[in-house]
């Protein structure tokens, strides 16, 4: 008896949980209630956070198929600290059945962004054709006066409201990652701030000397369309882009200093593209060392982030959240992961 009386005890919760309408319909709600986020583990060095953005993404508003709160949840789910709203000015196909202005999504997403604590940009797409090509405004107060026809017209106005320019997926449509002599004009113009190495699925190898070349910020954004979990595999999350940003704070305000300092490395499927500096002084942060007698070393890699390096022609991988034993190496490195510039990967040494 006492048994039973023990199982009972256990099925209470159960039996509580259900809502009984009638002798045919039980209705139970055991689901979770609480709301869980991944944590993403990059150090910050120098006093600066890692922060995990994406400025470039699209919702019902213009082509994409995901409600603007939508954007925001599923950001908040994947560890990422900021997002950027970047609907596309001149190209809404849904335009008539979704009507609304150019800032809707963006006030339909911040009331999201405010009850989660995240932090969310506004912004816009000004799409045009190349050689111009397709350009996000971010930081902007009003994407309706971005609706131009000149769009360079366009760009100026962003710049009026404080605006910050990515030149996104340079290689595409054609395959072709040329930088043109209107982007020569607007960069040394300081109309365009940042490009993006890495959009959605593709990488543009050629673009990764512009962050030196040309003193431009290199991001990774997905320019999503379609749901995260259908295109990036639910769970993987380091099969989506982010722009990681070295900031004083966690803050909009601390991601725009970031962003004018140029203080971004690009990430996208365990690959990093940005400044020796900041490659350097993350891959520091990241690996810890304790030498050994033996004359080997444990490095315990505290991020999220694999290095793969080589040294006298051998592979040393030191994985995730792991400690790899290695030898005590002299010399440099080569993080091949890591690039500074197209087919220039980061040297790297391990101090003494």
């Amino acid at each position: 008896m006492k048994r039973i009386a023990a199982i009972a005890l256990l099925l209470l919760p159960l039996a509580a949980a259900a809502q009984i309408s009638n002798d045919d319909v039980h209705k139970y709600d055991h689901r979770n209630n609480s709301q869980v986020r991944n944590v993403i583990s990059i150090p910050g060095f120098d006093g600066y956070q890692t922060l995990k953005c994406d400025f470039h993404i699209h919702t019902a508003f213009s082509d994409g198929s995901v409600w603007p709160d939508i954007r925001v949840q599923e950001a908040w789910q994947e560890g990422l600290d900021a997002i950027a709203m970047t609907d596309h000015i001149e190209y809404r196909p849904h335009k008539n059945i979704v009507v609304a202005d150019h800032n809707e999504s963006y006030n339909i997403a911040k009331k999201a962004a405010d009850r989660l604590g995240f932090i969310l940009i506004k912004g816009t797409e000004i799409t045009r054709s190349k050689p111009l090509g397709h350009l996000n405004a971010i930081f902007i107060t009003d994407a309706n006066k971005l609706d131009v026809e000149d769009p360079l017209k366009a760009i100026d106005i962003a710049r009026e409201q404080g605006g910050y320019i990515i030149w996104n997926h340079p290689g595409w449509p054609d395959d072709k990652s040329t930088f043109y002599p209107i982007h020569d004009e607007l960069v040394k113009a300081g109309k365009i701030d940042a490009y993006e190495a890495y959009n959605y699925m593709e990488s543009y190898p050629l673009t990764f000397d512009w962050h030196a070349d040309y003193g431009i910020a290199p991001m990774a954004n997905t320019d999503i369309h379609g749901t995260v979990a259908g295109d990036y595999a639910y769970g993987d999350r380091w099969l989506r882009p982010m722009t990681l940003v070295f900031a004083r704070e966690k803050s909009l305000e601390g991601i725009r200093e970031a962003l004018d300092a140029r203080r971004t490395l690009a990430f996208f499927q365990g690959t990093l593209v940005g400044s020796e500096e900041y490659l350097f002084k993350l891959v520091k942060a990241s690996l810890k060392v304790r030498r050994l007698s033996s004359g080997n070393m444990e490095v315990t890699n505290i991020s999220d982030i694999a290095y793969e390096m080589v040294h006298d022609g051998r592979l040393y991988v030191f994985p995730a959240g792991k400690t790899a034993l290695v030898p005590d190496f002299s010399g440099e490195l080569v993080v091949r992961n890591c690039y500074t510039g197209h087919n220039k990967c980061l040297h790297f040494t391990f101090e003494k």
